[in-house]
């Protein structure tokens, strides 16, 4: 799931039917949901990774905690956005932002599919390689950024796969996104107030939340790269 211009530069596959996989069109294939309460793991780290999931409604986390407690939020997966294509193991734990539900297959059917698929191995190839950008430039954030545009940022990436209605909805709350920049929960609350007295953000609601985005050029120009 996008920072700035370099984040929305790759397409990703959105659905398990562009790969090709339909309970429809091949028997084979086993698709199951689940439905995960809020704050209910989806899987844990160094988990077996035997499924491939899709988030159909909600949203999720993946995340890892420090040995000194600290939690470091690596990715929110949103609906239509596939996860969980691990090598082996999980290396995050993932869980349910809110109420989730999520549709899963199985890695063997993807890999038995890929022997003789040459769309999905490119897809899964597009897939893995969007996900290693998305790392790369997370990290660029986290080492190089300053606190506001880290937040200006975020809001980019969230506006370009939440939007809707024209209003951003934002499923995480501050602490959440804290953790996923690696600020504090005053950090993000000053720097949104911030953005608001700026005329880059209206708040909809007193938890903001929902949020209107003013000034789209202002915000790219807040997420300055160094």
């Amino acid at each position: 799931m996008l920072f700035h211009s370099t984040w929305t530069s790759l397409p990703r596959p959105h659905s398990f039917s562009e790969f090709g996989m339909t309970a429809e069109s091949n028997p084979s294939i086993s698709l199951n949901e689940f439905t995960y309460r809020r704050g209910r793991e989806i899987y844990g780290e160094k988990e077996p990774a035997d499924y491939v999931y899709q988030v159909m409604s909600g949203a999720a986390r993946s995340y890892r905690l420090l040995s000194d407690g600290r939690r470091q939020i690596s990715a929110f997966h949103l609906p239509g956005d596939i996860f969980g294509l691990g090598n082996g193991v999980h290396r995050f734990t993932t869980e349910a932002v809110i109420d989730t539900a999520v549709r899963l297959v199985k890695r063997e059917s993807l890999e038995t599919l890929a022997n003789n698929d040459n769309a999905l191995v490119k897809n899964l190839l597009c897939m893995t390689t969007t996900n290693l950008q998305h790392a790369e430039d997370h990290l660029l954030l986290l080492g190089r950024k300053t606190s506001m545009e880290r937040v200006a940022a975020c809001l980019i990436e969230m506006d370009g796969r939440l939007i809707a209605a024209g209003v951003l909805a934002l499923p995480m709350t501050r602490r959440d996104i804290a953790d996923y920049l690696g600020l504090t929960i005053e950090t993000i609350s000053r720097s949104l107030s911030c953005l608001r007295e700026l005329g880059v953000l209206h708040f909809m609601d007193n938890n903001q939340r929902h949020v209107v985005i003013m000034d789209r050029n202002k915000l790219a120009e807040l997420d300055r790269q160094n």
